[in-house]
């Protein structure tokens, strides 16, 4: 006779929920649950499946002047300033001043200010004419106030500098190491850098101690170009090797990693081909300056191409699909916008239309042969 299984020898558990992590300036998945942050610019989260996910690197292949590219590194900048990031960015040229020309939020409440007790008091009043058996309920407060995820900018006006001031924010100058190895002496000091900052600022996701946790946003801009030491040589796999190293500690790091690489210096192919495969998103930026498309009236609304090469798939069999990936952008005054290309249609003068009574060639098509001997007309 088989003994009695008890309870606690049985194999099967309860499924329990997961706790997310509550980081401002973050929110889940609804595909997978991964934490995302935000790209700085709303269109684009919603085109790469709702922004950057934790722990992942995004690539830009910069346009041929860098300009927009470098429009998108403000962007994300000032979207971790909002959020109370911290920032880590590097650049080959010392670019520091990138920090006192960032766009100005258009909220007008954007970093978690809240209101005197009685202007809340008082607004919760208005609020409550409606609900008024509520009145008297404590008032629960889901999120920060004023902190959300994602935000509008206006670039005809900069950022102050109380709001660049709030946020830590961590200059890496390249500089070669002196101990050789098989990789680029910038890229090696550059990922000791990050390394070092992930252990020092206690953004390790394994590390369960530190209650007020923040994302790292790191920011690398023209990686990879000649200022960085790359010889563009075929047997030089440096920055290859510093993507591996670079993907694989953003995966167990409460961080993400937005680069951007100038491609087009690249002759070869191949060796573009697997920097797009060593990075989550990639995504290409085409300016139409200096090109024929900027004459072309099919595109005189926008100012050039977004393309999606590369999806992120993290805790998960597939990707986000977009709606399309016929994807444009177009600078206006205040906003950068990515939206669906919409091309005007054909009216040239040299499209050829048939003269003919559509009618009447439709009926004698359906007669035949026994329609051109007798013609009668038809009663109904």
């Amino acid at each position: 006779m088989a003994a009695s299984i008890g309870v606690k020898d049985t194999c099967f558990q309860k499924k329990r929920k997961t706790k997310l992590l509550n980081i401002r300036g973050t929110k889940p998945s609804v595909q997978n649950g991964q934490l995302l942050v935000s790209t700085g610019i709303p269109s684009f989260d919603f085109v790469i499946g709702g922004g950057i996910p934790v722990g992942s690197v995004l690539l830009v292949e910069e346009d041929k002047y860098g300009s927009y590219a470098n429009l998108l590194v403000k962007y994300s900048l000032a979207e971790g300033i909002l959020c109370g990031h911290d920032l880590f960015l590097s650049c080959a040229d010392n670019r520091t001043n990138i920090l006192q020309n960032l766009p100005k939020p258009i909220d007008s409440n954007p970093i978690g200010w809240t209101k005197p007790q009685s202007e809340a008091t008082e607004d919760r009043k208005e609020n409550m004419k409606i609900a008024w058996r509520y009145e008297h309920l404590p008032k629960q407060q889901t999120e920060e106030e004023g902190v959300g995820f994602g935000h509008y900018y206006d670039l005809s006006k900069t950022m102050d500098e109380d709001f660049i001031k709030s946020v830590k924010v961590t200059h890496h100058q390249p500089r070669e190491q002196k101990n050789r190895s098989n990789m680029n002496p910038y890229y090696k000091d550059l990922l000791d850098s990050i390394q070092h900052q992930i252990n020092v600022g206690k953004y390790n996701s394994a590390v369960i101690e530190n209650k007020d946790r923040t994302i790292l946003r790191i920011v690398l801009q023209s990686f990879g170009s000649a200022q960085w030491g790359e010889e563009n040589c075929p047997t030089d796999y440096s920055l290859l090797r510093f993507l591996h190293a670079l993907r694989a500690l953003m995966r167990t790091s409460l961080a993400v990693c937005f680069v951007t690489i100038p491609t087009h210096i690249f002759q070869d192919g191949t060796f573009t081909h697997r920097i797009e495969q060593l990075c989550d998103t990639v995504v290409e930026i085409e300016s139409f300056v200096g090109s024929e498309k900027e004459e072309n009236h099919a595109y005189k609304d926008y100012h050039g191409l977004f393309t999606i090469k590369k999806l992120t798939r993290l805790n998960g069999l597939t990707s986000h699909v977009p709606d399309s990936f016929d994807l444009a952008f177009k600078l206006k005054k205040k906003k950068f916008v990515i939206e669906k290309l919409h091309l005007p249609p054909d009216l040239s003068e040299s499209v050829s239309r048939s003269q003919q009574d559509p009618v009447k060639t439709a009926a004698s098509s359906n007669y035949g042969c026994a329609s051109s001997a007798q013609k009668k007309n038809l009663d109904f």
